[in-house]
């Protein structure tokens, strides 16, 4: 084989050359491509795991009420919100528990401000949705359960200090996510305090003793 010449020999290292630089640019542009898909991918991956915990605790038609008085009183309190989500109450808190008759308001409304859930119905809700509702309550828990003879904008109302949600069924998740963001709430005047050891009677049993 005849030698190369140096010409020969700086073409042939030339073409080498170029083609390593081909080669290094088409690696780069795999490389850009692959960590622009991944990017895309965790983005968008992360993007549905922010949506999912943000829907998890989206609830849907909550009302928010501020300014709420919370003064002690002795009389019935003419309430801008039925059921009341606050305002001036009873000394003595209703004990939180499941009833079959109304409550007075005086007395869930101090409920209310120690962090309690107050979840109200219609007295002609179907059984199997107030027994669903009942469930809803655990022993040593921070929930009320009881019919409401006052209007009502649906069939079922949660209510805490200051928060409400109006569902039509006991079914619906936007319950289960109320009680999850304001069950013993610290947003609340006495958070802490108990929901036990005071009034456990209805308002027709207090009536009928006279208190």
């Amino acid at each position: 084989m005849a030698k190369r010449t140096g010409q020969q020999r700086r073409e042939r290292a030339a073409q080498m050359r170029a083609q390593r630089e081909r080669e290094e640019r088409r690696r780069r542009i795999i490389g850009w491509t692959a960590g622009g898909a991944a990017a895309v991918v965790l983005a968008g991956g992360l993007g549905y795991v922010g949506w999912m915990a943000y829907d998890s605790t989206q609830i849907n038609g909550l009302r928010e009420y501020g300014d709420l008085t919370n003064e002690h009183v002795a009389e019935e309190v003419d309430y801008k919100q039925s059921p009341p989500v606050g305002g001036d109450h009873h000394e003595a808190w209703q004990n939180c528990g499941v009833y079959d008759e109304p409550l007075k308001d005086i007395h869930a409304v101090h409920s209310l401000e120690h962090g309690a859930v107050w979840i109200t119905y219609d007295p002609d809700l179907p059984a199997d949705q107030v027994k669903t509702l009942a469930g809803k309550y655990t022993q040593g828990g921070y929930v009320l359960v009881s019919p409401y003879e006052g209007d009502m904008p649906k069939p079922i109302v949660a209510s805490a200090w200051g928060k409400q949600v109006a569902l039509d069924d006991a079914g619906d998740d936007n319950l289960e996510k109320f009680l999850k963001s304001y069950e013993q709430s610290t947003d609340v005047p006495e958070p802490g305090a108990a929901c036990s050891g005071a009034v456990d009677q209805t308002a027709a049993e207090l009536e009928k003793a006279g208190s």
